[in-house]
């Protein structure tokens, strides 16, 4: 979760709709996951 909050959007929740807020969370994760697979 903390390297999550590298991302702006995630941290501050810019987002007023809950499905463009998870949309976000969910390609930062992807990102994060493609950078370093092993962890």
């Amino acid at each position: 979760m903390n390297k999550l909050r590298a991302y702006r959007a995630v941290a501050l929740r810019t987002d007023k709709r809950e499905i463009v807020h998870q949309g976000t969370i969910d390609v930062a994760s992807i990102r994060t996951w493609l950078k370093d697979p092993v962890q």
